[in-house]
């Protein structure tokens, strides 16, 4: 197996900020420099001892870190960092991810954002202080994930659960269900928004963008596929944004393991044939967005 010293620095980063440590802390614990942790997360080659020193100080296995057959990751902050290095060499992206995949999403979907991600928080739960922070972090990486899409624009395939639509659009862009009515029904307004400008994204046809509606039952874990130039990868994560938010609970995997990348390029095939796509995927979204306004106007 051919070792490659830059993923070794990518999974350390972002195990390290998931860890709610600062580059200062870590690097004081593992008895090395601030430097010389800021050069191993750029890909310098790192002895075996230190390895083991950082594993151990950020709970994670040595095999995770090196990336030695599946990455364990339990942690939101690092699971959207590592998405965010992995995809920066993707050519093309395929996203079943919740009601909506967050790189194609509308400027008022990553607005709001924030403030669904907060209150899905509970204000009696132990560590809500962490979480906070944890949330800002997020932010912060998805910002930069779209930063770099559009300055490369990988070509993307984006399956949408029709169930899981139907129920943004039910239920609004919210971090919970006990909201005040009053705001329940600006969360379903913005879920409207965000239905018209997916629908836009299926009517324009941009180029290297596709999507499609399958109606199907899915999971309710997401994946995602990145083929970048000398290998793929498979990420496999119970994190959601957007209606119904996780950033708290659950454990993603990414695999580059050929199996693991056939099957679930299997279960994308099977998908996208059965999948709404071009006009019929965007009167469907037209559709389901009058509705939601037809119920919005009766009071429901």
């Amino acid at each position: 197996m051919t070792v490659r010293y830059d993923d070794i620095g990518n999974r350390l980063k972002a195990f390290r900020v998931g860890s709610g440590l600062t580059a200062d802390d870590v690097a004081k614990r593992a008895g090395i420099s601030r430097t010389a942790l800021y050069r191993f997360e750029k890909g310098e080659v790192v002895k075996i001892e230190t390895i083991d020193k950082l594993a151990e100080l950020l709970d994670v296995s040595v095999p995770t870190l090196l990336g030695v057959g599946v990455e364990y990751v339990p942690s939101a902050v690092s699971y959207f960092e590592r998405i965010r290095q992995i995809e920066a060499a993707a050519q093309h992206i395929t996203v079943l991810a919740g009601p909506i995949a967050s790189i194609l999403a509308s400027e008022r979907f990553n607005e709001m954002l924030g403030e669904v991600l907060r209150e899905s928080v509970p204000e009696t739960i132990a560590n809500r202080k962490r979480i906070l922070q944890d949330i800002e972090n997020i932010l912060a990486i998805l910002a930069e994930r779209k930063v770099t899409y559009r300055q490369r624009t990988p070509s993307v395939v984006n399956l949408i659960s029709a169930l899981e639509i139907e129920r943004f659009a039910q239920n609004g862009m919210s971090g919970r269900l006990d909201l005040p009515d009053s705001t329940r029904r600006k969360r379903r307004e913005l879920a409207r928004e965000e239905l018209a400008h997916f629908a836009r994204l299926v009517g324009e046809e941009p180029i290297g963008i596709q999507i499609g509606i399958v109606p199907a039952n899915l999971s309710y874990s997401g994946f995602q596929i990145f083929r970048q130039p000398d290998r793929n990868v498979l990420a496999v994560s119970p994190f959601r944004l957007g209606e119904r938010p996780n950033i708290m609970v659950g454990v993603a995997m990414i695999t580059a393991a050929p199996e693991a990348l056939a099957l679930h390029q299997k279960v994308v095939d099977q998908m996208w044939k059965s999948a709404l796509k071009g006009k019929e995927a965007a009167q469907y979204l037209a559709k389901l967005s009058q509705q939601s306004q037809r119920a919005h106007k009766s009071g429901l």
